[in-house]
């Protein structure tokens, strides 16, 4: 079961971005590690069976300040979720139309006229 951690963690400089994803990447079970939110405050992890609270512990004793936000699974693409493709023999058939003459030479058969 894959997991998405989503720490809160006071990063003002590259350096402890750097630091930080370090720390997160030697964790047993993870998978990849990112940086994400407008102040790039967050250190993503997504892994199967990471500890979400010694992840958070470890960032906190070597960062000083690290929040856990959330922690969601991750639901894999499998062959169940893919939607059909379809099929361009059905999908696209194109319709014949067929123009056939009245018969309106230079006279009219029609006595009315």
């Amino acid at each position: 079961m894959k997991q998405k951690i989503v720490v809160k963690v006071q990063m003002n400089c590259d350096k402890c971005r750097t630091k930080a994803m370090k720390i997160a990447a030697v964790e047993e079970g993870v998978i990849s590690v990112a940086i994400e939110g407008a102040e790039k405050d967050r250190v993503v992890v997504i892994g199967d069976g990471v500890d979400s609270a010694s992840l958070t512990c470890c960032l906190r004793k070597k960062l000083g300040y690290a929040t856990l936000v959330s922690v969601e699974e991750v639901k894999e693409k499998g062959k169940g979720d893919e939607k059909p493709k379809p099929d361009p023999k059905n999908c696209c058939q194109s319709q014949h139309v067929f123009i056939a003459s009245m018969g309106y030479a230079d006279e009219p058969n029609c006595s009315i006229m």
